[in-house]
């Protein structure tokens, strides 16, 4: 067992990948109990998991061919900023 992994043999960061997905997902959930600013429709979940599920998919992908500390950061960078992007456009239309 190495201190990069859970017991399971799982990498930390993979967990805290698909964690923090599943957190950003029930979060809108939560929220819309206290408060009525945040109205979600069924369509915003699909939206919101379509777009983090496939961008932590593609890191997956990715990951297993960028080896390097520094590349994978630069990869996740640069998936955040997309799924941001996109995240904007659909709540505004900034484009």
């Amino acid at each position: 067992m190495t201190r990069t992994s859970d017991r399971a043999g799982v990498p930390l960061w993979r967990v805290g990948l698909w964690g923090g997905i599943a957190a950003l997902l029930v979060l809108p959930l939560i929220a819309m109990q206290f408060t009525s600013e945040v109205a979600w429709t069924a369509t915003d979940f699909l939206f919101a998991a379509i777009l983090l599920v496939g961008a932590g998919a593609l890191f997956e992908l990715a990951a297993w061919k960028v080896r390097d500390l520094t590349g994978r950061l630069v990869l996740a960078a640069v998936l955040i900023g997309a799924v941001l992007l996109v995240w904007a456009d659909g709540a505004v239309g900034i484009f």
